[in-house]
């Protein structure tokens, strides 16, 4: 696990930062999950969020066979949807590396910090980003972006550009670029990435969305004609 800094917040990963792209699966079978991973490590994508949906027993075996089977590997396995204290205790006891929810609850996001787990608390508004970075979030995931989009974040990066923002809700290959040359540091992609989790497309769109972001990348560190 990562230890929390000075100022008590955990680091954002770098297999977060490196391809800039967190994978979401929505109630993702056991069955599947490990070929699914597989596809996206394949793909470059290697931060892979399985959601806690109901039934969450399920949700938690499916992070669990993950997390036994690609111990010691790159991929980084995270639980989304984590709405208490007692739902991120269970999801990191199955193995999930990082946490992420689509709301700001202070108290989860500090005891993630105490425990040392990265933590991506949701928020859509300035206000609702700032409550979450100043308890201590390592990146605020911004949701749902298809409704605020990149021009929205651009602008909302204007009063807080210190503040590590990830778009998730909506994103795919065709947007994710627009979001990471607006300032995001990486975006979360769901429904259009792992779609019916066939492996083949799985893979084929993560590399997709990764080339986009590399694209985006390269566009921002280009130096001005």
């Amino acid at each position: 696990m990562n230890s929390a800094g000075s100022r008590g917040r955990v680091a954002l990963p770098e297999s977060i930062t490196s391809s800039g792209v967190v994978a979401i699966a929505r109630g993702a079978d056991p069955d599947r999950a490990s070929t699914i991973a597989l596809a996206l490590l394949r793909g470059g994508v290697s931060a892979f969020e399985m959601t806690l949906n109901e039934p969450q027993d399920k949700a938690l075996e499916a992070i669990r066979q993950v997390a036994t089977r690609y111990e010691g590997s790159e991929l980084l396995l995270g639980a989304g949807t984590v709405l208490n204290i007692d739902a991120a205790k269970r999801a990191v006891d199955a193995g999930a590396r990082f946490l992420v929810s689509p709301h700001t609850d202070p108290e989860l996001i500090k005891w993630a910090v105490q425990a040392g787990i990265p933590v991506l608390p949701g928020a859509f508004t300035a206000t609702e980003i700032l409550i979450a970075w100043r308890a201590g979030a390592t990146a605020v995931k911004l949701f749902p972006a298809y409704v605020m989009g990149a021009r929205g974040l651009r602008e909302i990066r204007g009063p807080l550009p210190d503040i590590p923002l990830i778009p998730t809700g909506g994103v795919s290959a065709e947007t994710a670029g627009a979001f990471i040359e607006a300032g995001a540091v990486a975006v979360g992609a769901g429904g259009w990435l792992v779609g019916d989790g066939k492996p083949q497309g799985v893979r084929e769109r993560a590399a997709l969305i990764v080339e986009a972001i590399e694209d985006a990348r390269a566009i921002g560190t280009a130096p001005p004609a």
